[in-house]
């Protein structure tokens, strides 16, 4: 007595251009704790004079800095990743000039 093996049936398969559905996220839980970049940090008093004083996450904080930057123009006409600092910018960073990529190190200093 021979067994049958059960015929396979072909599937078709998705043709390589067809998108597939996002997964679906799960809305946040109520009471959940905030992520890194959401968590309200309490700025010094030096940074606090340029974006405002108050408990804020960190990702408001950068745009706060931005907001400052571009409104004071103090972006580097021929270099426009380097940041001119004036005054109260120059208490913050510590320096005359930092590239927009070490200024989310010298606002870590600032951030609490």
């Amino acid at each position: 007595m021979a067994t049958e093996k059960p015929k396979k049936t072909a599937t078709k398969a998705e043709p390589k251009g067809a998108a597939k559905a996002a997964p679906k996220v799960a809305p946040p839980k109520e009471g959940a704790k905030a992520n890194a970049l959401q968590q309200p940090l309490k700025p010094s008093a030096e940074l606090a004079a340029v974006i405002g004083d108050g408990p804020m996450p960190r990702g408001e904080a950068v745009s706060k800095i931005w907001d400052y930057i571009k409104s004071k123009n103090l972006q580097n006409p021929k270099d426009r990743r380097e940041i001119l600092a004036d005054a109260a910018l120059q208490k913050v960073f510590g320096k005359d000039k930092v590239t927009m990529f070490e200024m989310n190190k010298h606002l870590a200093r600032h951030l609490s």
